[in-house]
């Protein structure tokens, strides 16, 4: 407990006025049910049984005053700790998606959509209790018993004797139960993640889905998968619940023992009747707080679990360090030496050497898994690499901020990514928006007759993933979206894969006209697209294998079985 507080006090030290709020908040809720019970005795010796007229008059004014000091402490409390709790739950949930954000590829590659998920949802707001809610609430409860106990021992110290003897009894089953707690909190946790992943991807892969009848399958494996998630719940409740009839029990037995002494004492006059309901009282009182401090101390355990799957997350280092040069507008050269990339054991690429000048436009071939696309991700640095270094105008790319890097890169992949806003944003994605640029690139990408004819135009709204699009006009909004960043480096893959012929000649024209002083890397197979190039390298097995034009390459490649 100590750890998790000390690792959370950056995210609470600045919440201290609130946490003073909540505090005096709790010693007003402590002090009034103290004193609520302790009027028990006078009521009952001075009203019902002295008769005292002046008492019945401010003994009703004094119950009223405590129970609204109880109120009114409760609610501020709840008030400043709700606040402390939801806010550190906002910034929490913005500091783990920073810092996911600046982590390589391979960690996303390593972690299911669904685990990350769950991790910025699930898992901050399971620790969202315990630094509001669960540690205001162990004060409160804490205040409140101290001021019964204290009560109790005041009203009659050798009947507190035998009411509180039992509370020690009780702590080394409850210290089981919360160990219990924790373990299972865990796997429950992490099951969470398996069906969070697994419903994002049923909703990411829904056509092949339906296109395949999937939908048994799918939904046999999620109630598989749910069923788990219930058993888990089931089995947290049944240990944590434990807490509840061992309290009632031990509580019990305490008070049982307390009526049989205590009536006698009452019968031989040694305390007062007003005395010994006021010591019962709070003895009833007192095993409420007490319950809920055992219940709060298993719930917690789910808490300290999701805070280590948090800091799992903050304590990790990113691999690709960042650089601290700025790379400046003028991209005059690329140079690839001696490059090998390895993803864990596969070797992806191998010994790539490789020049491209301002102005040209090379094209990259070969089978699929050739290593065209691993080319490319190391020059977005989205990985580093294994072995040799890209050098940029002289200058190794790792001594370039990596935002100075990608600014001056455009890239349109087979796989488009669309957002679920207006076409404008879409295409001035990360940058301001200029209506008549983005006019412009929807011309030049053959897709402005279409976007004028909606009835908001560029500011239509896209559904998510694109889904009220065709693949030649989500491709098409992909190529203006690098069209509009007027980039120095333009990398092409498989970008016309999804258009007509037609349409690809059109485009063919536009890029031939755009790709004047600037580097273009073309990732195709079709001869019409990759005839841009000035030069084509063939790819096979990580390695290229032959280069040139492109007629030399193919009947290089034809003449050794490549293709």
């Amino acid at each position: 407990m100590k750890l998790f507080f000390k690792r959370f006090y950056p995210y609470i030290k600045q919440y201290k006025l609130y946490f003073i709020y909540s505090i005096l908040g709790t010693i007003m809720v402590a002090l009034a049910s103290s004193a609520s019970a302790y009027l028990v005795k006078p009521v009952l010796d001075d009203i019902f049984i002295k008769r005292d007229q002046a008492m019945l008059v401010i003994l009703p004014f004094l119950v009223v005053l405590a129970y609204f000091t109880k109120g009114l402490g409760a609610y501020i409390q709840t008030y400043f700790m709700n606040f402390v709790g939801q806010d550190i739950t906002r910034r929490l949930k913005d500091i783990l998606l920073q810092k996911m954000l600046t982590f390589e590829m391979e960690f996303f590659n390593r972690y299911r959509n669904g685990e990350l998920f769950s991790r910025v949802t699930s898992d901050i707001g399971a620790i969202q209790g315990a630094v509001s809610n669960y540690f205001i609430e162990g004060i409160r409860e804490g205040l409140t018993i101290i001021g019964l106990v204290a009560v109790v021992i005041y009203q009659s110290p050798e009947l507190a004797f035998f009411g509180l003897f039992i509370m020690p009894l009780a702590l080394y089953p409850i210290v089981l139960i919360a160990r219990k707690m924790r373990k299972t909190s865990k796997k429950m946790q992490e099951k969470n993640a398996d069906l969070s992943a697994k419903l994002i991807e049923i909703f990411n892969n829904i056509e092949i889905i339906k296109a395949n009848n999937g939908n048994k399958i799918e939904l046999d494996e999620f109630s598989h998968q749910n069923k788990e998630l219930f058993r888990l719940s089931m089995k947290t409740v049944r240990i944590s619940e434990l807490t509840s009839p061992l309290m009632e029990t031990l509580g019990a037995i305490a008070v049982a023992g307390v009526i049989f002494i205590g009536g006698h004492k009452v019968i031989d006059g040694e305390i007062t009747t007003g005395a010994f309901f006021s010591f019962v009282t709070a003895l009833f009182m007192l095993y409420t707080p007490l319950k809920k401090v055992s219940h709060l101390y298993g719930k917690i355990q789910i808490a300290f679990v999701a805070g280590d799957r948090i800091f799992e997350i903050l304590d990790r280092k990113e691999k690709i360090q960042d650089g601290v040069e700025v790379l400046q507008k003028g991209i005059k050269s690329i140079v690839f030496e001696r490059v090998d990339l390895f993803y864990q054991e596969k070797q992806a690429l191998k010994n790539i050497n490789l020049c491209i000048n301002e102005g040209e436009c090379i094209a990259l071939v070969g089978s699929s898994g050739g290593g065209k696309s691993s080319l490319v991700n190391l020059l977005l640095r989205l990985y580093d690499t294994s072995k040799g270094r890209i050098v940029i105008n002289g200058k190794d790319i790792r001594s370039y901020t990596q935002e100075s890097l990608r600014s001056k890169i455009a890239i349109v992949t087979q796989r488009i990514f669309i957002f679920n806003d207006s076409i404008a944003k879409n295409i001035a994605y990360n940058v301001e928006v200029d209506e008549d640029k983005v006019k412009n690139a929807l011309k030049q990408a053959k897709i402005w007759d279409y976007v004028q004819s909606l009835p908001q135009g560029i500011y239509s709204i896209l559904d998510e993933f694109g889904t009220n699009l065709s693949g030649g006009q989500r491709q098409r909004i992909a190529i203006a979206r690098a069209l509009y960043k007027n980039p120095e480096i333009l990398i092409l893959d498989e970008a016309t894969s999804a258009l007509d012929s037609k349409i690809e000649e059109e485009l063919k024209e536009t890029l031939a006209k755009i790709i004047k002083n600037r580097i273009v890397i073309i990732i195709a197979h079709r001869p019409s697209t990759i005839a841009l190039a000035n030069k084509v390298y063939f790819f096979q097995n990580g390695e290229i294998t032959n280069s040139g034009s492109m007629e030399e390459v193919f009947e290089k490649s034809k003449a050794f079985g490549d293709v």
